[in-house]
């Protein structure tokens, strides 16, 4: 991922160049060639979304495409909406994500946390089977993603409990995640308190673009606050249905999704079929939204 965008535009290749330097080691051969393995261990997988994220993002800046009005991140990528938002530098992101990576897997010993995506049940029902289900252990709503979609955390036997609760509620459909670690959820509380000391000594500008924060779906321009909304939303669930409906209620119109894949895209598509969406994640994205920014 991200070798297109490295190829086509000298900007693009600066950030991996960069976030090469900044790791001591090249990221950039791991995003482009693998193996899948080892970009695939969280703290090569966060550091590597970042990098194509910003690689995005210096693409479309390059091309002359008009800043956005607002920037969100949903979990990590809140970490990249900063880097655009020019209170974070890039090198001081790349370390930061690579260490919380590590933090978190290292937060929850292997086979003891669990992940479940809900489909079609209701975030009350889904907060009252996780609730019955805990009996002393952690479950809860971790991903709010969208009215139909929210993921689930926490220990494994309280999930697979809140799993069943949801089924004889009705709920359309419990998938199972197959992750590291039981994100966004109270078992994280060892990694927040790790990565709230590295934060404290990092430095953080004031946004010059509002950022929508994933733990309080609210927008917030003081670094202060964002050094806050970072810690906070490694135990926290991201808010990410109520961040869009800001937004959309705020007057935007059109989003544009920076990195590798299109989650948030579709995600968007259930909140509002009607919103404008772009992902840029190479060179025919980046052109998609030049022409996108010339028309509108």
């Amino acid at each position: 991922m991200g070798k297109d965008l490295a190829e086509n535009f000298p900007a693009a290749r600066k950030v991996f160049e960069e976030v090469d330097d900044a790791l001591g080691f090249s990221i950039s051969e791991l995003c482009f060639d693998g193996p899948a393995e080892t970009l695939q261990l969280t703290e090569n997988t966060q550091p590597a979304i970042l990098s194509v994220s910003v690689a995005a993002l210096r693409a479309l800046e390059a091309e002359g495409v008009p800043k956005p009005d607002y920037v969100a991140g949903h979990s990590l990528g809140e970490y990249s909406a900063l880097v655009a938002a020019g209170a974070l530098s890039l090198t001081d992101a790349a370390r930061t994500v690579r260490a919380r990576g590590r933090y978190m897997q290292e937060a929850v010993p292997a086979g003891q946390g669990a992940m479940a995506a809900v489909l079609g049940a209701s975030l009350e029902t889904i907060e009252q089977a996780c609730s019955e289900a805990r009996e002393n252990q952690v479950c809860a709503p971790a991903n709010i993603n969208s009215p139909g979609q929210v993921v689930i955390a926490g220990d494994v036997a309280a999930v697979d409990r809140a799993i069943d609760k949801l089924k004889q509620a009705g709920a359309k459909r419990v998938v199972k995640l197959n992750v590291s670690a039981p994100f966004h959820c109270a078992l994280m509380m060892p990694a927040q308190e790790r990565l709230a000391a590295d934060l404290s000594e990092l430095r953080l500008d004031e946004l010059s673009i509002p950022l929508i924060s994933n733990v309080d779906a609210i927008a917030i321009s003081k670094a202060a606050d964002a050094r806050n909304s970072l810690i906070r939303q490694v135990s926290s669930p991201v808010r990410w249905l109520e961040s869009v409906a800001l937004l959309l209620e705020s007057g935007v119109e059109g989003f544009v999704e920076v990195g590798p894949g299109k989650v948030l895209s579709g995600l968007l598509r259930q909140i509002n079929r009607e919103a404008r969406c772009l992902n840029v994640e190479d060179s025919a994205g980046v052109a998609a939204a030049r022409a996108e920014s010339i028309v509108s």
